[in-house]
């Protein structure tokens, strides 16, 4: 079966993630998938696969060299998606020998995925693409990366010609709420090395992310009757509007790109009585990080200065950490997937990810990890779609990456 067979079937599963619930996995639709998911690679031969108390789903390709002793590879992917994107009743198909021109998902809503927005379409004239019908998203983040070990895993399994080592395999859910990894056994998946393939085009080799963290705003206000309230009222809703412009406007997502942090309002309510706000906040740089968490608490001092201390309180809370750090010391693993993408005729390339994977935490929890691309774009939207053919390539750069780790414990 090729990988975009497995991620149309996948599309059945509306295993959306939902950060407002405290269980693990956040929501039982995970559970379902994760069972399918073991089911499916019992069916491969995958003898010990298994879905723990969590929603963690593992499984062993056992060496096929005798003897062999050499470093274990491992493959990570995650099994949720966003849930503030239309995410159930998807409607996938696949658009055959795409023209370069427009492609209409969706008739009745004028729904339209263009070159002339998304130039990285040109890159597939002659190929075939998985999209939608425009109302829903794909999930080929991450259920592309899913389909893409597990075709490598078929492969491997059913040709003993290409020699490799023991091969570790996790698909772990509330990767989309920042909680993938919290429960991850590193010790019992026990890999040296790991892979997630969590990422865009094919040739996509990720090492640095985000320094990440959460902060909310909290805000006290006091409400008195509007025909009374001179000198008396504190409107909290204009304190956090108060608070908001304060943050510098060029610094949100929709105007940074590359190596360009932000601060990112994502949820934010209020009367007069009492509001919040809540932001993520990202850099590359860990000084400017730190420099951005101290900006919001200088603000908050100030606001409270103006208008009574204890009025504005934050909350701080660090996510995720820049993973290049971990990545540096060994640095085979970058070196490997470069060839390995080489090999099978693509053109490797890194750039920084404006985001995180489960592979950031992972590779503090010490599992070094960095992440690979699937082939597929415009993840987290109605105009996501993958590259039939470009998945194929990310499944084949797999396999070569399992095969080169086995030869390193031939020599």
């Amino acid at each position: 079966m090729r990988a975009y067979e497995r991620l149309l079937r996948y599309t059945n599963y509306p295993a959306a993630s939902d950060g407002t619930s405290s269980s693990c996995p956040s929501t039982p639709e995970q559970l379902d998938f994760a069972r399918a998911l073991v089911e499916e690679m019992l069916g491969l031969g995958i003898a010990d696969a298994h879905v723990d108390e969590h929603g963690y789903v593992y499984g062993t390709l056992p060496a096929n060299i005798p003897n062999w002793e050499g470093p274990v590879i491992g493959f990570i992917a995650h099994m949720d998606t966003v849930r503030d994107v239309p995410y159930q009743n998807i409607k996938a198909r696949v658009v055959e020998n795409y023209d370069g021109g427009e492609i209409l998902l969706n008739a009745e809503e004028n729904t339209v995925l263009s070159p002339a927005e998304f130039p990285v379409l040109r890159d597939y004239v002659g190929k075939d693409l998985v999209v939608t019908d425009g109302t829903t998203l794909l999930g080929a983040d991450n259920r592309a990366g899913i389909a893409e070990i597990l075709t490598m895993a078929e492969i491997l399994l059913t040709d003993e010609s290409i020699k490799h080592g023991t091969i570790k395999i996790a698909f772990t859910p509330d990767e989309e709420i920042g909680r993938g990894a919290n429960r991850f056994a590193v010790e019992q998946f026990g890999a040296d090395f790991a892979y997630t393939v969590d990422g865009g085009a094919f040739g996509e080799v990720e090492y640095e992310t985000f320094n990440a963290a959460t902060a909310r705003i909290i805000i006290k206000g006091r409400n008195i009757h509007p025909g009374t309230a001179k000198n008396k009222m504190k409107n909290a809703s204009l304190t956090a509007m108060e608070f908001d412009s304060l943050l510098p406007r060029v610094e949100r997502p929709e105007h940074t790109e590359g190596y360009e942090g932000f601060y990112h309002l994502i949820a934010m309510e209020g009367s007069v009585e009492a509001a919040s706000l809540t932001y993520i906040i990202r850099d590359h740089d860990a000084e400017l990080f730190q420099a951005r968490k101290e900006r919001v608490k200088r603000i908050a001092q100030w606001l409270n200065d103006i208008h009574g201390e204890g009025t504005v309180t934050v909350e701080l809370e660090d996510s995720y950490y820049n993973m290049h750090e971990q990545i540096k010391p060994h640095w085979h693993l970058i070196d490997t997937a470069y060839e390995a993408v080489r090999e099978v005729g693509g053109v490797p390339h890194s750039i920084p990810v404006r985001g995180g994977t489960d592979g950031a935490r992972l590779s503090f929890m010490g599992l070094p990890c960095p992440n690979l691309g699937t082939g597929s774009h415009n993840h987290h939207s109605t105009l996501e779609f993958a590259c039939v053919q470009a998945m194929d390539d990310c499944v084949a750069a797999l396999v070569k990456i399992a095969e080169k780790y086995g030869q390193r414990g031939l020599e």
